[in-house]
């Protein structure tokens, strides 16, 4: 039975998209060392990106836009770019395992939300980490376009320096979740 694991990063972050990823691995090329993304170094992370790139029998990333998840909320962007990497997959698997409690609507294969999955189940630590490298590399390179807001630093999560450049700076269109409740109590003018 082909299972896909899935997970997604950036739920909890002021700004940026949320990034979901779907990973099948190859049985015949198991990969050591994965786990919950979180639980890693951003050194090992990157690796483990590479060879789970090189060594899976099919892997997808997608994501839902910052205009998505203040439209719709981060828990249904979150499962509509989880159900988008699924989709994606040019290998369609007979099951997907997904971290957290809820599962996409309207799937076309079977699928099982798993609690801590991300650190139970080596398809979705494979995917928890192809989500997670995606995303920081996408929030690094706002970093080099908005230096200003630091993130490379907090990768859009709500820290002090986020918040005081926030303050300092405005909030970004697009960039920022207008729906989260510190950027919407910023109350400052989009640029």
């Amino acid at each position: 039975m082909l299972i896909c694991g899935v997970d997604e990063a950036g739920r909890g972050p002021l700004a940026g998209n949320v990034v979901a990823a779907a990973v099948i691995l190859n049985p015949d090329k198991p990969i050591a060392g994965l786990n919950d993304s979180k639980k890693l170094s951003e050194k090992k992370r990157e690796q483990l990106f590479e060879l789970i790139i090189r060594d899976s029998l099919a892997f997808a990333i997608a994501e839902a836009s910052v205009a998505e998840i203040d439209e719709l909320n981060i828990l249904q962007a979150s499962l509509l770019a989880m159900k988008r990497a699924i989709n994606a997959l040019n290998i369609t698997p007979h099951k997907a395992l997904i971290d957290g409690n809820k599962t996409p609507a309207q799937l076309t294969i079977a699928a099982e939300a798993i609690v801590g999955g991300d650190a139970l189940i080596a398809e979705i630590s494979a995917a928890s980490i192809l989500a997670k490298v995606t995303r920081d590399q996408q929030l690094i390179e706002l970093d080099r376009l908005y230096p200003q807001y630091g993130f490379a630093k907090h990768k859009g999560y709500g820290t002090k320096l986020h918040l005081e450049a926030i303050t300092k700076h405005g909030v970004i269109k697009g960039i920022h979740r207008t729906s989260f409740a510190p950027i919407r109590q910023a109350n400052l003018e989009l640029f």
